[in-house]
């Protein structure tokens, strides 16, 4: 089951799928067992992108 449309969120955000991948492992980790809150916060990590309150390299800690 999908809670949240994370992955059109994460295109217009223009998130690549390499990085879009990157960002459910870490909330995997942070979400092992509770599928509703790691899809939520990949939305929120893909609308913050969008919304330009972080870079893609703040979130999965790259060097600008």
């Amino acid at each position: 089951m999908q809670y949240f449309d994370y992955e059109t969120v994460a295109r217009e955000s223009g998130i690549s799928e390499t990085d879009l991948e990157i960002i459910k492992e870490a909330m995997r980790a942070e979400y092992p067992a509770d599928d509703m809150m790691w899809e939520l916060h990949i939305l929120r990590a893909c609308t913050a992108v969008r919304d330009g309150h972080v870079t893609i390299d703040d979130i999965t800690n790259r060097a600008a």
